[in-house]
């Protein structure tokens, strides 16, 4: 592989353009080469001459300097390049005092030397940017280094307090020294308002502020600050890549330009870089093997290996079985639908009284499960989602199979029963606690699915209002939720009649609920994300929920009720919330619409090379989201299709659209933790010292 693709690969994406760019230098190189190349033969055969005719006219005034000075000459006289370091402040970089480099090119004046003036000048920018960037990202992790270190103090002597409550004396003895227990009196716990209680608290300033001794207070404290070790030395081991890297790649450029040019300024440039702060310092180095050495010590009992596989896990190797599985299901599910559709057709099943009895109750019980495998994103995912639905589609051929079959007719209520079952199944292997089918990530979902019902209580962060938005979009799905429960509690399954369910006053009451609380929940977080951090573009964000409510109640109401007078109202809720979310969900969400940015109407930064994707992306959305009026439109039959068909098709639409919003929502965090080169979490610290000049 090619260094320069290697370099893209191996650097820290959030710290995209901190690093050296080496392609723009490759391209001035190219430029360089091209002159050259087509210089005529004979201006190249005699510049040597000309070149040294010149030399020697002007050796012969110059001061005799001795006998034994002859290579010094003529090592002068083929110098290239002078590098100078210059003490200035950088405003850009903070105000930071600090060197800056600047190369002399000393051949300007031959031809084409003004292609390698443009190129050294851009070299030393790129050299000055690296130099700074490293710099002032050593002295952060170096004052977090030390705001960890008064962090362990406390958490020692907390230690030391609950567990051995009676050692109160501090011992000098030596090299070993016992944690000093005074600095208790002077730290208070950091109130971090993440969980129920604590919100609850905060609302009646009943916030507890003083350690309380406790064995939960230090296993929290302790897993903290666990977690802010692990964040400190990811980033250590990103400096240590970065340093490396661009020491990699200014040594690759100027070799090239050696190559190219067929001169001698790498050895000078890169004295340079060898005898710059860039390779001469070792803070990075000696302070990963204290953050190594106190993990080990602290958190791993003193397990080297425990404490280096938790600093550096390893990444885990892709099996093939996973992509092997992934196509065999997707297969078998195309079977199937195929099964599906060849053994409707050629049976007439759904014609007459049994079309709308089927459309009115199985269809909304198998649909469930196309809305709960319509958003993928990786291997993983794609083989549990075609894993169900080969479940999903086999259970439903079955289903179709005894209908027809004289021998189980007469056991229609075991054939109703076969969605339900599939339903179990599925919410078991959920909540399943034994470590199978990506335990981790399942729990992990469940407490997200937890917060999100819980809001405002917890603490509002990227999965919980990610997740949240996901639920905005599978309304039907969870109004299928609420047919199971009416179909197999209340209606007579039995018989397949959902008249129970759909004519009851109840059943549409809670369908206008069901449908509010996805934007009920997001409106909430957007209310805590507010109080939080105050800012007015949450509370704006807020506000588009409730238009988005107020659209919702009036559509439904609208569609159970009908009248001019409410689809006024249905339609003009409608409109204005599909205007607000359009705008919100092309400006906010995916930072486009830009005019004066480098990519006219998009962004600065883009992650996609081709830009038509972004306009065609928008365009989606702007259709995509107008299938929310088709209600209003009272578009709700087609010739060839039935009305839950169709509302069906409306909700995956709406689906897709969700999916393509969650790319270029994700792209759009992403770049703004680029702009912030934001590669490693913030942690929040478990204490916080009283006096000024320990506070963390």
């Amino acid at each position: 592989m090619k260094f320069g693709k290697e370099f893209a690969l191996q650097r820290v994406p959030e710290w995209r353009e901190a690093y050296m760019n080496y392609s723009y230098l490759k391209t001035l190189l190219e430029q360089i080469l091209i002159f050259r190349q087509r210089q005529p033969s004979e201006s190249q055969a005699n510049r040597p001459n000309l070149s040294r005719s010149l030399k020697r006219k002007v050796s012969l005034f110059r001061a005799f300097s001795g006998l034994r000075n002859a290579s010094l000459r003529k090592h002068k006289e083929d110098e290239v390049i002078v590098v100078n370091a210059m003490q200035q402040a950088d405003e850009e970089q903070g105000g930071e005092g600090g060197p800056s480099y600047q190369t002399i090119f000393l051949r300007s004046s031959e031809e084409g030397g003004d292609l390698e003036l443009v190129f050294f000048k851009r070299l030393d920018n790129e050299f000055n940017k690296v130099f700074h960037f490293y710099k002032t990202k050593v002295q952060e992790v170096m004052k977090q280094a030390d705001e960890l270190s008064n962090q362990m103090d406390a958490l020692i002597a907390l230690r030391i307090k609950v567990n051995n409550p009676i050692i109160e004396v501090v011992h000098d003895s030596g090299e070993h020294k016992m944690a000093s227990l005074d600095v208790l009196d002077r730290v208070k716990i950091n109130a971090i308002i993440d969980t129920p209680m604590s919100t609850v608290r905060s609302v009646f300033n009943n916030l507890n502020l003083d350690l309380n001794y406790n064995k939960n207070e230090l296993k929290d404290a302790q897993g903290k600050l666990k977690q802010a070790f692990l964040e400190l030395y990811e980033k250590l081991r990103f400096l240590k890549n970065y340093a490396y890297l661009n020491q990699m790649a200014f040594s690759k450029i100027m070799k090239k330009y050696d190559k190219i040019t067929s001169r001698n300024a790498s050895d000078a440039y890169l004295q340079m870089v060898e005898d710059s702060y860039l390779s001469q310092s070792d803070e990075v180095a000696k302070l990963i093997e204290r953050v190594e050495a106190v993990f080990i010590k602290h958190f791993c009992n003193g397990d080297r290996q425990q404490g280096m596989n938790t600093l550096r896990p390893k990444s885990k190797r892709e099996k093939h079985r996973v992509s092997f599985f992934v196509g065999c299901f997707f297969g078998c599910s195309l079977a199937l639908v195929a099964a599906i559709i060849i053994s409707i057709h050629a049976r007439d099943l759904l014609q007459g009284e049994g079309q709308t009895k089927y459309m009115n109750t199985i269809f909304p019980l198998y649909s469930l499960f196309g809305f709960l495998g319509s958003e993928l994103d990786f291997k993983q995912v794609l083989l549990l989602t075609f894993g169900l639905s080969v479940l999903v589609l086999s259970t439903a051929l079955a289903n179709l199979e005894m209908e027809m079959d004289p021998e189980t007719q007469s056991y229609k209520a075991l054939t109703e029963l076969l969605p339900l079952g599939l339903v179990i199944v599925v919410v078991l292997m959920a909540i399943c606690p034994v470590n199978i089918l990506y335990r981790t990530n399942r729990f992990f979902f469940l407490t997200c699915v937890w917060h999100c019902l819980c809001a405002p209580l917890y603490l509002v962060t990227l999965p919980d209002f990610f997740l949240a938005d996901q639920f905005t979009s599978q309304v039907q799905l969870l109004r299928n939720v609420e047919f199971y429960a009416c179909y197999y509690g209340w209606g007579d399954f039995k018989k397949r009649d959902a008249a129970t369910c759909n004519d009851s006053n109840v059943y549409k009451i809670i369908s206008i609920v069901i449908a509010v609380v996805p934007y009920w929940i997001r409106f909430l977080q957007c209310i805590r994300r507010y109080f939080d951090g105050r800012d007015s573009t949450q509370a704006m964000n807020g506000i588009k929920y409730l238009s988005t409510i107020a659209a919702v109640v009036s559509r439904t109401i609208y569609t159970q009720k009908r009248g001019t007078t409410l689809k006024i109202i249905a339609a003009s809720t409608s409109g204005v919330a599909t205007i607000f979310s359009t705008y919100w969900d092309l400006v906010m969400d995916w930072g486009l619409l830009c005019r004066n940015s480098e990519n006219p109407w998009l962004r600065d930064k883009l992650i996609l090379p081709n830009k038509s994707v972004y306009f065609i992306a928008m365009v989606l959305n702007v259709i995509l989201r107008l299938a929310w009026m088709q209600t209003v439109l009272d578009f709700n039959e087609a010739s060839f299709l039935h009305r839950n068909a169709l509302i069906a098709v409306v909700a995956s639409l709406e689906i897709i659209r969700r999916g393509i919003w969650n790319f270029f929502r994700l792209e759009n965090e992403h770049l703004n933790n680029v702009g912030k080169f934001r590669a490693v979490k913030s942690v929040p610290l478990p204490f916080s010292y009283e006096d000024e000049d320990k506070d963390l």
